[in-house]
């Protein structure tokens, strides 16, 4: 025997309160009547719900779900009466009709209130069967980017997976964009540079004052050279002076003695 649709709810809840709930999968389970049951507006916080095969014909009993983006309800025998879902769930960007017994583009029409709907899936409807179906579905919902699966240019849609993947992609690029804003790296470099400089020009200084010193002891030593040099010819001077003397009076010690003989 199926499960009803109040118990998948119950069962699905896990002991959370409805408010508490953004994801809620209620595939295959039994409607009674072919109405929605179970669900209510408590249910505020919800951004998925998927109801595959619940033997659908009415969204009548569809609660307001302010927050829900996408919708899950393919495999059902809904004809008609779309127009509830711009009425309760106007933020749909995300809608899967597939399997139902949609036939004709009157139906589809009262889809142009959901301005956020951005794809639409009618695979197994015969409205697919439709001359121009394509086209006219395009022209007919503006919004729409994808329609069963593939843009107007035959570009096949992202998954769920790689579409979050982007997001997270632009946060990313968003917060290395903020830290670029607030101070780059480069500023690091730019202080590292200043500080290669300036040891740079320490060095140089620290090579330019020893080079002076070494300057230095070279005058001083050449200096010393010559200052021995200038002492060594003062003393050769002296002695000659005092040769000079000596023999200056050792003649005239002579020429006193040759005074005496005369």
């Amino acid at each position: 025997m199926e499960m009803k649709m109040k118990q998948k709810i119950n069962l699905e809840l896990r002991n959370r309160a409805p408010e508490e709930v953004t994801e809620l999968v209620l595939d295959n389970c039994h409607s009674v009547n072919g109405e929605i049951e179970g669900l209510n507006d408590t249910f505020k916080e919800l951004e998925f719900l998927s109801m595959v095969n619940v033997a659908l014909t009415s969204l009548a009993g569809l609660p307001s779900l302010s927050k829900l983006r996408k919708l899950e309800l393919s495999d059902n025998i809904i004809s008609g009466g779309l127009e509830v879902l711009a009425e309760k769930c106007p933020n749909l960007t995300y809608l899967n009709l597939s399997g139902n017994k949609i036939k004709d583009l009157s139906t589809v029409e009262a889809l142009q209130n959901l301005k956020s709907l951005k794809s639409l899936d009618l695979f197994n409807c015969e409205i697919t069967n439709l001359q121009d179906y394509r086209e006219s579905i395009f022209e007919l919902l503006q919004q729409i980017t994808y329609l069963d699966g593939f843009d107007q240019e035959d570009n096949e849609a992202p998954d769920s997976e790689e579409e979050e993947d982007d997001e997270e992609d632009d946060d990313e690029e968003d917060e290395e964009e903020e830290e670029d804003e607030a101070g780059p790296p480069g500023g690091y470099e730019e202080e590292e540079e200043d500080e290669d400089e300036a040891g740079s020009d320490l060095e140089g200084e620290e090579e330019e004052v020893g080079l002076s010193y070494l300057m230095k002891e070279e005058i001083q030593d050449d200096d010393d050279d010559d200052d021995y040099v200038e002492e060594g010819g003062d003393e050769e001077e002296e002695e000659e002076e005092e040769s000079v003397q000596g023999e200056k009076r050792k003649r005239d010690i002579e020429d006193e003695g040759e005074e005496e003989d005369d």
